[in-house]
């Protein structure tokens, strides 16, 4: 009598039409006060337009694929050990990384408003810059370290009895 899991639609953002940004908006979120997060987000849009001239939305999914990481490590535990095995990032994960790394790096940046450090680690991360450029470079660093336990990521196939 197990339920699957429904997966809540995420609806495009009204502004920028844009399922991405919808989901940006809602990890920026703090407290349920999305209006604020989606003013941090245009004011930040605003600010990437007046500094760059290119489409503010391009520069932010460029930022959003540049950061999404390929490998990853994941803890497994084989005969009483512990071992960091690499594994493939699927897409959603991929998404969720990128977008909690930016909101992170952002907030992690001291001295001016959030659409400002928001404006600059996107325009950062899209010419493969940034603090969430740093982060995914560690994380596949360690996953090409600990290359040598991929063969524990793989499903064990079965005997047929």
């Amino acid at each position: 009598m197990s339920k699957k899991f429904q997966q809540k639609e995420i609806l495009p953002d009204p502004t920028y039409n844009s399922v991405l940004v919808a989901k940006f908006t809602n990890q920026m979120m703090k407290g349920g006060k999305k209006t604020v997060a989606r003013k941090i987000i245009s004011d930040s849009f605003d600010l990437i337009k007046k500094q760059t001239k290119k489409e503010p939305l391009e520069v932010f999914e460029k930022a959003i694929q540049a950061v999404a990481p390929r490998v990853e490590v994941r803890p497994r535990r084989v005969g009483g050990a512990t071992y960091q095995v690499p594994m493939e990032v699927k897409e959603k994960r991929k998404i969720s990384l990128t977008i909690r790394w930016l909101i992170g790096a952002a907030r992690a940046k001291k001295g001016k408003s959030m659409a400002q450090r928001l404006a600059e680690e996107l325009m950062a991360a899209s010419q493969g810059e940034g603090e969430a450029i740093k982060k995914k470079i560690n994380i596949e660093k360690m996953a090409a370290a600990n290359r040598a336990f991929a063969h524990l990521g793989r499903p064990r196939k079965k005997k047929n009895a």
